[in-house]
């Protein structure tokens, strides 16, 4: 928690923040110019506090690379201390999200101190998806090509889609089309990838959206910062946070 407050407490980075909330994904130069009165090299030691405290992620797209914002780490301080305060932040930022372009991609990072082996059986075998992922438990043959379900206690389908690519214990990519409203049911599918990359004593997770519509991008952003932040206290803790298991 540290990092993330030091990292806050400067106002230029989180004006870098600011920046990435209002667009997502961007180059260094274009952060760049959110501070005109710095350095590029100033700005790049900022990017590179606010990567060290989980703040911001980043990608390559070709030759170019994009920096995101994850609130992953936000969110753990809302749910360790801050709940009926930040909540009202949370939903603003969300609504602010929904007016941004079409074809957006959205990168969630946390740390786990946890093995690949662990984290993989963790998001893969449905009576471990039942107590972090809403009460949902997950069914697949984990097979590329493979239908996948989230299906909730009372047997609806909460989630449905097609595997892509499986590579166990580190990574699956697939089409990830929401039924548990009319809204959701009405938007077609976009591509999800749950992504392992074994650290030192730790794993980092990454789950990466790409193509949103407008009503995913407002209802999936902020229930998977849950999610994840529900999966890290599963595997550090043995214990569930009771609004992740349960609907």
């Amino acid at each position: 928690m540290e990092k993330i407050f030091r990292a806050l407490g400067d106002a230029s980075r989180r004006r870098l923040l600011d920046a990435l909330l209002k667009k997502d994904g961007q180059t260094l130069a274009e952060l760049d110019a959110a501070l005109p009165d710095v350095t590029r090299f100033a700005t790049m030691k900022h990017l590179r506090v606010l990567e060290a405290a989980g703040l911001v992620s980043t990608r390559r797209a070709g030759r170019a690379k994009l920096h995101y914002l994850n609130p992953v780490p936000i969110r753990r301080i809302h749910d360790r201390w801050i709940s009926k305060y930040a909540e009202p932040l949370i939903a603003a930022m969300t609504r602010l999200k929904s007016g941004l372009e079409e074809n957006m991609k959205h990168v969630y990072e946390i740390f786990i101190r946890t093995t690949p082996e662990k984290l993989w059986r963790a998001i893969t075998d449905p009576d471990e998806t039942q107590k972090y992922f809403y009460g949902s438990r997950v069914e697949s043959t984990w097979k590329p090509g493979a239908r996948i379900e989230y299906r909730m206690p009372d047997g609806s389908i909460a989630i449905e889609g097609t595997l892509i690519e499986v590579v166990p214990n580190r990574k699956f990519s697939q089409m990830w089309h929401a039924l548990w409203d009319e809204k959701m049911r009405a938007e077609p599918p976009h591509k999800v990838t749950w992504e392992i990359t074994p650290m030192k004593g730790v794993c980092k997770l990454t789950v990466l959206h790409e193509d949103l519509g407008d009503e995913a991008l407002r209802q999936v952003c902020g229930g998977i910062v849950h999610i994840v932040s529900g999966l890290k206290t599963l595997l550090e803790t043995g214990q569930a946070l009771p609004s992740a298991a349960n609907v």
